[in-house]
């Protein structure tokens, strides 16, 4: 009797302190910020802006410097304050100058293509032989030595084009939805490629500069891709990515400021690819004419990377703050439009929405657009570590324990669905009665993976509420992320009208409770106790 007491006594408190966050959404705000949102939404301008005029925004190229001027005017005519930029070391920036190449023998065929990003240029315009190298080994090396000076080289077999079947598009049903509510991530090891692997591509790049090699052209990777869920379910995008020309274009080269040169570098489409193999298959000869001009961009005295920084000021709880962000970069292959212009425009377009119908936040509203992510996450984590806490060390900075919560979008331009816990459970009982007020959105679900590979990691990953939201990934795997078709067209117009409103809620509902978010139960490294909150 007296366990069964002490239970109860237990449940009571933990529903009371719930209560005191979960405060019921204000309704007469919520009705003002889908009027200013759906009827007066600015974000397709916005994104037009960022990805017609300024993109391709790589991080460290003169475009998204020109991109940051243009931002952070706007936002300042919408009235955001503290408007500003941090800049972080980034290393050598890069950006294309201009690219063509046509097969000329045996017949004349554009071709369809991409520089690698970090490649170097050619010596103009060049007129080469194009040979099929096959080097799996050392020993392969030595059959090549002397015979590929001035040509162009092919290193990979032919890929087979199967035919597009399946869902290449992916609006989340019910069933999906069902899957995400229940659904933990499945743990997969990264298995790291052996260091001889390593060591021999090194090795070829080398081989192939040293040998006078024009340039090397591939054909991209296998055409699928598994990415954004569990292996086996319903949580995993479209498994196909689309060819017919659509180029999923990596980088070669390193930002780093000591790194030596490599042979030019180019992906083109497959199909284009597999036609020059079975012609040279069938001992006929084929050249190409290639131009590819490059510019390396060395680090300066302002350093080469920035995160863009702007305030709705709080009032009561100014001290406190709530972070909407976006990575502000693209890859170069396109304009960025999905990845991730549409998440900065929503986020900004959020802002605005908040400022423009007289929004009075008890706490500090913060957007961050960061830089460098596409490399590895570089301008949150700098942000982080300069104002929040060092990872390495896990020494606190004063404004660890103002942070509210941290929201992100960089899933392509389909409207929000939900919003992941990233395994904090005890937010679901607070988000629970916000996204009830956005169902006619196609707001519904609250999941409870814990997805990475994007900003809201830096915060998460030293134990403060960091959440990405849910969304329709359309295209995104299949098509855009990535390639060279992430352009304009593919947006959305009223997924991003959405996707605003619901950012612009969730901010201002989370500026507006009594209580910061519950955080994880997080360890230091060399500590037993917990770092954060229950």
């Amino acid at each position: 009797m007296k366990k069964r007491f002490i239970v109860l006594h237990v449940i009571i408190l933990i529903a009371s302190q719930i209560q005191s966050f979960a405060q019921p959404s204000n309704h007469s705000m919520l009705r003002l910020i889908k009027d200013e949102g759906f009827k007066r939404s600015q974000v397709m301008e916005t994104v037009s802006w960022l990805s017609d005029i300024y993109g391709p925004r790589m991080t460290g190229s003169p475009a998204i410097e020109d991109a940051k001027e243009w931002a952070i005017q706007q936002l300042r005519l919408w009235g955001i304050t503290n408007v500003h930029e941090e800049r972080f070391a980034f290393g050598k920036g890069w950006s294309l100058e201009r690219f063509h190449a046509h097969m000329i023998e045996p017949q004349v065929m554009p071709i369809i293509g991409y520089p690698k990003s970090w490649t170097n240029s050619t010596n103009g315009t060049v007129v080469a032989d194009v040979v099929r190298v096959d080097i799996k080994s050392l020993e392969d090396i030595k059959q090549y030595q002397g015979t590929l000076r001035d040509k162009v080289v092919l290193p990979q077999s032919s890929r087979e084009v199967k035919m597009l079947e399946g869902e290449l598009v992916l609006r989340m049903d019910s069933g999906v939805l069902a899957q995400a509510r229940q659904q933990s991530n499945r743990q997969t090891a990264l298995i790291p490629q052996e260091t001889k692997e390593q060591s021999l591509e090194a090795i070829v790049e080398q081989f192939y500069l040293d040998e006078g090699v024009v340039a090397v052209l591939d054909r991209g990777g296998n055409g699928t891709t598994v990415a954004g869920g569990p292996i086996g379910t319903g949580l995993m995008w479209p498994t196909q990515r689309v060819d017919g020309g659509t180029i999923f274009v990596g980088s070669i080269g390193s930002r780093d400021l000591n790194a030596t040169s490599l042979v030019p570098a180019v992906t083109i489409a497959v199909e284009h690819y597999n036609r020059m193999i079975r012609i040279l298959e069938r001992d006929l000869p084929v050249r190409i004419e290639i131009n590819l001009q490059t510019n390396f961009h060395d680090e300066n005295e302002l350093l080469n990377a920035f995160n863009i920084i702007g305030e709705i000021p709080g009032t009561d709880l100014s001290h406190e703050v709530v972070i909407l962000g976006a990575h502000f970069d693209s890859t170069h292959a396109a304009t960025g439009a999905t990845d991730n212009a549409a998440g900065v425009a929503a986020m900004m377009e959020a802002l605005r929405i908040l400022r423009y119908v007289g929004a009075q936040p008890r706490r500090t509203i913060r957007i961050a657009l960061w830089g460098g992510e596409e490399q590895g996450l570089l301008g949150s984590r700098a942000y982080v570590r300069k104002h929040l806490v060092d990872p390495t060390t896990m020494a606190l900075k004063p404004d660890y324990e103002k942070l509210s919560a941290y929201y992100n979008l960089d899933n392509g331009a389909g409207r929000i669905r939900g919003i992941w816990l990233q395994g904090n459970m005890a937010v679901g009982q607070i988000f629970e009665p916000w996204i009830q007020v956005l169902s006619d959105l196609g707001v519904s679900t609250l999941g409870i993976r814990s997805p990475g590979g994007t900003d809201h990691l830096s915060f998460d990953e030293v134990g403060l509420p960091g959440f990405q939201f849910m969304q329709d990934r359309l295209e995104y795997n299949s098509r855009t992320h990535h390639s060279n078709m992430d352009f304009f067209d593919r947006l959305q117009h009223e997924d991003l009208k959405q996707m605003a409103v619901v950012t612009a809620l969730f901010a201002y509902n989370t500026a507006m409770l009594d209580q910061r978010l519950p955080r994880k139960k997080f360890f230091r490294h060399s500590e037993t106790h917990p770092l954060g909150d229950d």
